[in-house]
């Protein structure tokens, strides 16, 4: 045999004995599949066998897991105590345990799972009695419709339910959606603050540096710029909001700010922005305890989770649900430049007056 083999590829790749590839830690494809791993590129070497045909070594650093169904594909030799089906096939025992690996199961298990049965079982095993327990490849199955949670008789249609049964569900939370959007709530304008943040990243441990506070009549209490003490840069979100390092060189710090946002807080019955959550994240720190933190969490209400909601119950087709959709769906108008912390949060305040027309005293 040559010295040297050219691949399929092209690739050249030198002969050497079975001790030179163990030395190399090279594997061949009889352990790859025993490892259940196939290779990803070309041999990188190869030897002899007794017959004269080419074994093929591969690195084991360019290898990947097989996909399931590879990794159990025997010889009719390497069946345990095989057994011959009507047709001829030969299948051959194991385990329950090892069935469910190769993603085999019961007649009764696969109905459980919605699943018509293969004609034919893959493998079997036997109870105490030494009676027959056939298993059936899953990949092999077909996936029945499923049916409706509620009425159980139609094929499901949306969230678990038949279209009927949707449709019925649909009417009355959207009913229950605009009583609670529509209801009177009596609340001082100047009494609900609406706010926007814009940081430096979205994890927690990224610092504001931009706050714009506002309340429900309109009056912007705060819109300023933050320096941060730890960030020095921070370039992806500066492409979204625009804010650089220079912009917040000579601006105050969060904790020169902390007091007058405090007062604006604790003046307020209601703090409204869109998607509380992060904004929340950041601006819990003003306070050090964590009675006052979960009084201030208390007062805050998410524009996005209602937003949500009603699309929800009114437009169940669309699923986007930011807000710049928010305001196309409900038609509001951007003032000033989008994703700053000042356009947001008027954007906010009107998404939220366009949600709850009834929301205010007046």
């Amino acid at each position: 045999m040559k010295e040297s083999m050219r691949t399929s590829s092209g690739a050249v790749i030198p002969r050497m004995t079975a001790e030179q590839a163990e030395a190399r830690s090279y594997l061949t494809m009889s352990l790859l599949d025993k490892m259940h791993l196939m290779p990803v590129g070309d041999p990188v070497a190869y030897s002899a066998a007794a017959d004269g045909s080419p074994i093929y070594y591969f690195d084991p650093c360019r290898v990947r897991e097989a996909p399931p169904e590879n990794w159990y594909i025997p010889d009719e030799a390497d069946l345990v105590q095989p057994m011959r089906l009507e047709n001829g096939t030969l299948i051959g025992r194991m385990s329950t345990r090892r069935a469910a690996e190769l993603g085999y199961y019961t007649r009764e298990r696969l109905a459980q799972m919605h699943y018509d049965v293969p004609p034919e079982p893959a493998a079997y095993t036997l109870r105490g009695d030494r009676s027959v327990i056939y298993f059936y490849d899953k990949s092999a199955a077909v996936r029945q419709p499923l049916m409706c949670v509620r009425c159980g008789r139609e094929v499901r249609y949306r969230r678990k339910l038949c279209r009927a049964c949707f449709e019925a569900d649909l009417a009355q939370r959207r009913a229950e959606g605009d009583a609670h959007r529509n209801a009177e709530y009596h609340m001082q304008r100047e009494r609900v603050l609406f706010f926007d943040l814009e940081l430096t990243g979205v994890y927690e441990h990224d610092e504001i540096i931009s706050v714009s506070i506002m309340n429900g009549a309109g009056e912007m209490l705060m819109n300023t710029l933050v320096h941060p003490t730890h960030k020095k840069r921070w370039k992806q979100t500066e492409k979204i909001h625009g804010i650089t390092p220079e912009m917040v060189a000579d601006a105050p710090t969060l904790s020169e700010l902390a007091p007058r946002i405090r007062g604006l807080f604790d003046a307020a019955d209601v703090l409204i922005a869109y998607g509380i959550s992060t904004d929340y994240a950041h601006i819990k720190y003003i306070y050090a305890t964590p009675a006052e933190r979960n009084a201030l969490r208390a007062k805050t209400r998410c524009a996005a989770a209602e937003f949500v909601r009603y699309l929800q119950e009114h437009h169940p087709d669309l699923t986007h649900a930011s807000l710049s959709d928010a305001m196309q769906v409900l038609q509001v108008e951007w003032d000033g430049v989008a994703h700053t912390s000042v356009a947001d949060t008027i954007a906010c305040a009107k998404v939220w007056e366009r949600l709850f027309p009834h929301y205010y005293e007046d």
